[in-house]
């Protein structure tokens, strides 16, 4: 049987986030799921593109991970992700990368399969767009594939349903890539929102195949505001003050893309619900929970929020040949005082706010609780 584990003691925003969700969830959440599995691409991989043989150099050193490990973990931001503020709040430690492990007792409290640069679609999807690069290899559906691999290492195929019964599934974020990729080959915005479709279904599709594995308790997150995103900012500057949101500083026409790509991801969830009963799927609002922190970044102790902290001078701290882990890079003195790490991904404050506003409640339909609830219930029902 899959047990937990004591969270690590963590110190100034993480602390105040495990006494918060110590009193939202003593009771409920912690002990409410024996293992975690995650998929996505670099906002939620642990480890797996620098354990793969792909170089990517620049997350293998300082100042990546520099915040909280205190050395690079593979992980694209100065310390924890969303999935180890989440597998803290559960009481489970964080998760191994799929490619770092080799046996059962590696993945005892779950694995993560996300890979940084993963898309939702394959690449056969983009070489029919004509693009001039394959993207990353290790899509969504490969990592479905690691998960199907590793369920017999981990139990009999009798027993697999109840462990993923028993597990909490972490389906991105995913789906930004396939859009990135598309706005690096200088698509415009008409094309790329007729890619929207496609990277749903995509979605829609992993998580078919999950349920049908056996998960019962899903969180599949929205995308970011990428109009807020620091190299989406310097790419697309312009002197139209009309082009960008008052009240935030982030580019509105870039915004409806994810707001769009959210829309019909909630259109299918509703409808996967109607499909799956007795699963319970979770809609995380990632582009909510960072917009709320833009409305009033001083309330949530940002004083940077749309600079990177890691990377070159300017407007926005980023600059493509002087990316953050490179020689010309600078660090800000206080990461915690930005909301962006290096321009694409967040800070470990940034990553602390938001999953706070998913476990309480404030940005997960339906809650954290409420999940853990309808578990413990369906559980008692089948004893």
């Amino acid at each position: 049987m899959i047990s937990c584990s004591s969270p690590p003691v963590a110190s100034g925003r993480g602390l105040r986030l495990l006494v918060v969700l110590f009193l939202l969830f003593t009771g409920t959440a912690v002990g409410c799921y024996t293992s975690i599995f995650s998929f996505g691409d670099s906002i939620a991989d642990t480890g797996n593109a620098i354990n793969s043989g792909i170089i990517v150099e620049s997350v293998r050193h300082l100042p990546y991970g520099q915040t909280y490990f205190g050395h690079a973990t593979g992980r694209f931001s100065d310390g924890r992700l969303i999935v180890d503020f989440i597998a803290e709040a559960m009481g489970l430690p964080m998760l191994r990368p799929y490619l770092a492990g080799g046996n059962a007792e590696d993945f005892r409290y779950g694995a993560n399969f996300a890979f940084a640069g993963a898309t939702a679609l394959n690449a056969s999807f983009f070489e029919d767009k004509g693009f001039q690069f394959s993207p990353m290899e290790y899509f969504l559906g490969v990592q479905l594939e690691w998960f199907k691999q590793l369920l017999p290492i981990l139990c009999s195929e009798s027993n697999s349903k109840d462990i993923l019964s028993n597990s909490l599934i972490l389906l991105g974020e995913i789906g930004g890539n396939d859009y990135n990729y598309a706005f690096a080959q200088k698509q415009s915005i008409q094309e790329i929102r007729t890619y929207v479709p496609s990277v749903i279904d995509a979605i829609r599709q992993a998580v078919d195949v999950l349920i049908q594995l056996g998960a019962t308790t899903l969180v599949v997150p929205g995308n970011f505001p990428i109009g807020c995103v620091p190299a989406y900012l310097s790419d697309y500057q312009s002197t139209v003050a009309e082009e960008y949101d008052p009240q935030t500083g982030c580019i509105s026409w870039l915004n409806e893309l994810s707001e769009y790509h959210n829309s019909m991801l909630l259109d299918e969830l509703n409808q996967l619900r109607k499909v799956y009963p007795h699963a319970t799927i979770i809609y995380a609002d990632y582009y909510e929970a960072v917009l709320n922190i833009l409305r009033s970044p001083q309330q949530f102790g940002f004083k940077t929020p749309l600079a990177a902290c890691c990377g070159s001078d300017g407007l926005y701290n980023f600059n493509w040949s002087k990316m953050c882990g490179t020689q010309m890079s600078k660090v800000c003195s206080d990461p915690s005082d930005s909301l962006s790490w290096d321009g694409i991904h967040f800070t470990d404050a940034a990553y602390s706010t938001i999953a706070l506003s998913l476990l309480d409640g404030t940005y997960a339909y339906p809650s954290f609780t409420e999940a853990c609830t309808n578990f413990q219930q369906n559980a008692a029902l089948s004893q």
